[in-house]
């Protein structure tokens, strides 16, 4: 696999940093971007490409595309890493923390798979990853935009699966639970002892 290239954003810690360091120990030169410096820190000690910049923005997952094809040649995989969405009462969240939810959660997904399907296409595969939440299907009132939005990204990737399926490109979800990282003032919502 050492020519395998993955493309993984939000990874500057947490899980995307946790995602970037896996893959590189599996053999893939990875390609990593995220708001904060972290990054381009973390890409220069595993040997790979660190870019600054937002999932949010498209000119920026262009950027780290653009890149990531100029330095390794090609894209095998990508995980849609994101941070999370505004919090709050289901009838207190305004318009403007739903639509940038959106663009947080779901839009820049299609956004990747717009940008990467064809290079994908013309190497014969590849695969997505999308990090989620087990909130996608057990929404929990804490995390109510987080908790409908990733339910419409497992539409997307379902979709998504079905049709590029016949060119041997995947798109999955991982809904992981809460991690060691979660921060201590947000523990109590936790339903578990």
């Amino acid at each position: 696999m050492s020519n395998r290239v993955a493309i993984i954003t939000a990874a500057g810690k947490g899980m995307g940093a946790a995602c970037a360091r896996e893959l590189s120990q599996q053999g893939y030169q990875v390609a990593l971007m995220s708001r904060s410096e972290s990054s381009l820190e973390l890409a220069q000690e595993l040997g790979g490409l660190g870019v600054q910049g937002s999932v949010t923005e498209k000119d920026d997952l262009k950027k780290l595309v653009n890149a990531t094809l100029g330095k390794f040649g090609r894209i095998d995989a990508v995980v849609n890493n994101t941070g999370h969405p505004a919090k709050g009462k289901l009838l207190e969240l305004g318009e403007e923390d739903w639509h940038q939810g959106l663009n947080l959660v779901v839009l820049n997904v299609a956004k990747m798979a717009q940008l990467v399907t064809p290079v994908m296409q013309k190497q014969g595969g590849g695969a997505f990853v999308n990090i989620s939440t087990f909130a996608a299907y057990e929404p929990s009132p804490s995390f109510p935009i987080s908790s409908v939005l990733r339910a419409a990204l497992g539409s997307y990737a379902k979709l998504y699966a079905d049709q590029y399926a016949k060119d041997n490109i995947r798109m999955n979800n991982l809904l992981p639970g809460f991690i060691d990282s979660y921060p201590d003032q947000r523990r109590s919502v936790i339903p578990y002892p």
